[in-house]
């Protein structure tokens, strides 16, 4: 028997009990398409992950005050040991630098004429701009003067401009800020959220009106800021950077001990993020992995189903002359093709789930031609590795005891 033969008995056998070959595929459906979609989805999280991290900004390293694992939630509660000055320092005394903003952050109400929302207001510095990589829309930032000079005038994030002033130019209207007038200047351009921090419903004001007006944060050392961030000109210069700015800030704390400061590195918190990411891929691909093998198994049950309900069959194509080789092929390809359709199929469904994931959440999941040729593939291999045992159990039985069980 030639293997189009074989191809064409197979498809009618199978056809024959569509119910049963349906059910039979559907584990290696729902094991492909578990598989794709968590390659796919796994490989949108850490591009997500990468956006997040470059939001902070371009070759940053972010400083801020107390212990690496230290509990603080609110502004409140967060330790007073890093200020201004700390920030000024680095920029001046760092030669890798190319700019530094400093940070004061707190979550606050925004009134405008009978409308509240509540909105991170965050004190900075004019250097803001450059280092976290925003952009203006509409205005002005503020300047060393507005610092100076603690004026009362806040930037808004586009988000937070048009929950209070709808289609209207914000610029030039009048704000509150815990009871505190802002004139409104300008409007930042959309950046999104980052690392659950939605800059775009914000409000930016001088860092000295925020500590001085605001919060009312002040340190027996000088302005406590909540953050600095330090852009360095050059990726490969991160390293050095970040040792010379520990050393400066322990020369300028006068630490003997342990650091009450944590400065956290761009390039390392994209790699911890990358490794981590790339882990519960590894991990939920492996679990979806399982299907497969339950589909291979469902596979070879239904196989050795058919071979007891196919004795008759296979003693008389025996007694008429088809080889043992013979049956085992037929065998063999009808549990290739049932692993094959469920792998179509199933890549099919994958595909179409991770379409749905990119439309509607913020992963931007991607279709990985590797992913489905290798759930394809494995599927092929399972159909074939579980459909051997029916199929020599099929070609050993001998044509006579066959035709007479029957």
């Amino acid at each position: 028997m030639n293997f189009i033969e074989s191809i064409k008995m197979a498809g009618h056998t199978l056809l024959a009990n569509k119910n049963r070959s349906i059910l039979t595929t559907i584990g290696m459906i729902v094991g492909n398409a578990s598989v794709i979609a968590m390659i796919g989805i796994g490989e949108g999280a850490q591009k997500y992950v990468g956006e997040q991290v470059q939001s902070l900004g371009t070759n940053v390293l972010i400083v801020r005050p107390g212990l690496p694992n230290a509990r603080r939630n609110t502004i409140t509660n967060a330790p007073q040991t890093l200020i201004l000055e700390d920030a000024r320092a680095i920029a001046t005394q760092v030669p890798s630098v190319r700019g530094v903003s400093a940070e004061l952050n707190s979550s606050e109400i925004v009134r405008s004429s009978n409308k509240n929302v509540s909105a991170l207001i965050f004190g900075t510095i004019p250097e803001f701009l450059e280092v976290r990589s925003f952009d203006m829309t509409k205005g002005r930032f503020f300047n060393e003067l507005d610092v100076k000079q603690n004026n009362q005038v806040a930037v808004l994030g586009s988000e937070l401009a048009e929950k209070l002033f709808g289609n209207t130019n914000p610029i030039g209207e009048q704000i509150r800020i815990k009871n505190v007038s802002m004139k409104v200047i300008g409007v930042l351009a959309p950046k999104g959220t980052s690392f659950g921090t939605n800059f775009d419903n914000s409000a930016a004001v001088p860092i000295s009106t925020m500590a001085n007006r605001v919060v009312g944060r002040k340190s027996p050392y000088g302005l406590a800021v909540t953050s600095i961030f330090v852009s360095i000109a050059n990726e490969s210069q991160m390293d050095a950077a970040q040792f010379q700015v520990e050393n400066l800030l322990r020369l300028r704390h006068k630490i003997t001990g342990e650091d009450d400061f944590t400065v956290r590195n761009q390039k390392d918190l994209m790699a911890r993020m990358d490794a981590i990411s790339g882990a519960l891929t590894i991990m939920l691909t492996a679990v979806a992995s399982i299907s497969l093998l339950v589909g291979g198994i469902g596979i070879m049950n239904i196989m050795l189903v058919s071979v007891s309900e196919r004795t008759q069959e296979i003693g008389l194509r025996k007694a008429i002359g088809a080889s043992q080789q013979d049956i085992l092929f037929q065998f063999i390809i009808e549990a290739v093709i049932l692993s094959a359709a469920g792998g179509i199929v199933g890549t099919c469904v994958g595909v179409g789930g991770i379409v749905l994931v990119s439309n509607f959440t913020p992963l931007q999941a991607g279709i990985s031609p590797v992913a489905i040729a290798l759930a394809v593939g494995v599927s092929g291999g399972v159909g074939l590795f579980f459909g051997v045992i029916p199929a020599r159990q099929a070609a050993k039985l001998d044509p006579i005891a066959a035709l007479r069980s029957a």
